[in-house]
C-alpha cells in the first residue's frame, strides 16, 4: 500500500508517526514537504528535518521535485493532506480517490462563523464533499465546526498530533525525576503535606493567556500556599508578566526561565508535579498536553483547547476547568496540591494514556486499519480512542 503524507513541513509533532508508518513492510511511505521549516522554528531551537530522512521529498526545492509530488499524490493507494496548496491533490479530486484531510478546528474565532456560506459555496464539493474523502481531526472541536457547513457526517475520525512518547521503566523511576520539596525553608501550613512543583509552557501571548497561571500563583501565595511555579516561553506578554510577578511579590515562587529547546522542556515537565494548560479555543490542537501527561504531570487544562476532550477524562487522568475562568483554575490546582496522592495517581494515569493509546505506533497501526476497513466496507474497528468516529 503507498501512502503519502501532504503538508508544509516535517516537524517534531510528525515525525513519529512518520517514522511508525515507514517501518511497516507492508507500506510504501512518503512524506511531501511544500515548504522549507520557517525561521521561527528554526529560532527556538527546532531543527530542520525536511533532509533528515530518505522518506522526505521537498517539492519546494526544484520543478522535478514538485512535479514528483504531484504525481505522488494523485496516484498514490491513500494521501493525508494537511495544510498544502490546493493544485497537489486537484487531480486526485477529480479521480476521487481514498483521502484523508487532517485538520484542527476551522472556526476558532466568532466571526469566522460568518464566512460559512462562502466557505461551503467556495470549497464544499470539491474539497469537503468528495464521497471517498474522510476527516482526520486534529481537534475534538473540528469534527462540529465542519458539521456546520453539512460535511463529514459520519466521516470523522478522532486524530490528533503525535509527538515523541518517551518510556520509562517504571511510573515510579518517572515520578522520582520529580522535586516536590525543592521549596526549602516553607513554613508547611495545616493540611499542605508538601509544596508542589507547577510547570506553564508556551508562547507568551494573548490566547495562551499566560496572565491565568500568574494570577491563580497570586491567589496560592495569599492564602500561604506553598507552591513553586515555572514558565517557559517568550513572547509579547514576558515584559507583563514580569511586572505582574514583581508588583505582587512573587518573586520566591514565579519563575520565568525563558525559551528552551524541546528537550530541556521535556525535562522541566518531567521534574514538574502539576502542569497548566490555559489556552482558549485559538490552541487547535496543543501537542504539549501529550508531552506533559507522558512526563507523568497532573494536568488542569482549559476546556476549549483541542486536544483536552480527546486525552483528558476529568478526574480519572487531569482536570478540566472552564476556559477563561481563572477561579475554577485556582480551584483546581489547590485540590492538587493538597493530595500528593491525587497528583500521584493522575500523573500515573496520563503517562499511562499515552504509553498504551495516544502514541504514534498506535496510530499508524489504527489508520492502516481503517483504512483497510473503509476500503472494504467494514465496521469502523474502533469504539473510543484514536481512528474512533469524532
Amino acid at each position: 500500500m503507498k501512502i503519502v503524507f501532504l503538508t508544509n513541513y516535517l516537524n517534531v509533532h510528525q515525525l513519529p508517526f512518520s517514522l511508525a508508518m515507514n517501518s511497516f513492510d507492508s507500506v510504501e511511505y512518503h512524506f511531501i514537504a511544500t515548504t522549507p521549516t520557517t525561521p521561527f522554528r528554526l529560532k527556538i531551537g527546532y531543527t530542520d528535518m525536511n533532509h533528515e530522512y530518505d522518506f522526505v521529498l521537498c517539492a519546494y526545492e526544484s520543478e522535478e521535485n514538485k512535479q514528483k509530488a504531484m504525481r505522488l499524490c494523485a496516484e498514490c493507494d491513500v494521501l493525508i493532506t494537511g495544510s498544502a496548496p490546493a493544485e497537489y491533490i486537484r487531480q486526485r479530486m477529480l479521480d476521487k480517490k481514498l483521502t484523508f484531510r487532517y485538520s484542527e478546528r476551522i472556526y476558532k474565532k466568532d466571526w469566522q462563523l460568518l464566512q460559512l456560506p462562502l466557505r461551503a459555496l467556495k470549497y464544499g464539493l470539491r474539497d469537503h464533499g468528495n464521497p471517498n474523502v474522510y476527516l482526520l481531526c486534529a481537534s475534538a472541536y473540528a469534527a462540529g465546526d465542519y458539521a456546520k457547513t453539512g460535511f463529514y457526517k459520519d466521516k470523522a475520525y478522532k486524530w490528533g498530533y503525535f509527538p515523541e512518547v518517551k518510556r520509562y521503566g517504571t511510573f515510579g523511576e518517572l515520578f522520582g525525576l520529580k522535586h516536590p520539596a525543592s521549596i526549602r525553608g516553607v513554613a508547611k501550613p495545616i493540611g499542605w503535606k508538601h509544596p508542589a512543583s507547577i510547570l506553564w509552557v508556551g508562547r507568551l501571548i494573548g490566547w495562551k493567556h499566560p496572565p491565568h497561571a500568574v494570577m491563580a500563583a497570586q491567589r496560592l501565595k495569599r492564602e500561604n500556599i506553598p507552591f513553586k511555579l515555572d514558565i517557559i516561553g517568550s513572547g509579547e506578554l514576558e515584559g507583563e508578566l514580569r511586572q505582574m510577578i514583581t508588583d505582587n511579590g512573587l518573586e520566591d515562587c514565579v519563575h520565568m526561565l525563558g525559551a528552551m529547546p524541546p528537550e530541556k522542556v521535556r525535562e522541566h515537565m518531567e521534574q514538574s508535579e502539576i502542569f497548566l494548560f490555559t489556552s482558549d479555543r485559538n490552541e487547535g490542537w496543543g501537542a504539549v498536553l501529550n508531552e506533559s501527561m507522558n512526563s507523568g504531570c497532573a494536568v488542569v487544562a482549559s476546556n476549549a483547547i483541542g486536544s483536552v476532550p480527546f486525552l483528558i477524562e476529568d478526574g480519572k487522568n487531569g482536570l478540566i476547568y472552564q476556559s477563561g475562568n481563572v477561579d475554577d483554575l485556582t480551584e483546581k490546582v489547590k485540590i492538587l496540591i493538597g493530595n500528593p496522592d491525587k497528583r500521584k495517581e493522575l500523573g500515573e494515569q496520563a503517562y499511562l494514556t499515552m504509553i498504551e493509546q495516544w502514541n504514534a505506533e498506535n496510530a499508524a497501526k489504527r489508520l492502516i486499519e481503517l483504512i483497510n476497513a473503509i476500503m472494504s466496507g467494514q465496521d469502523i474497528p474502533f469504539a473510543d480512542g484514536v481512528c474512533s468516529k469524532a
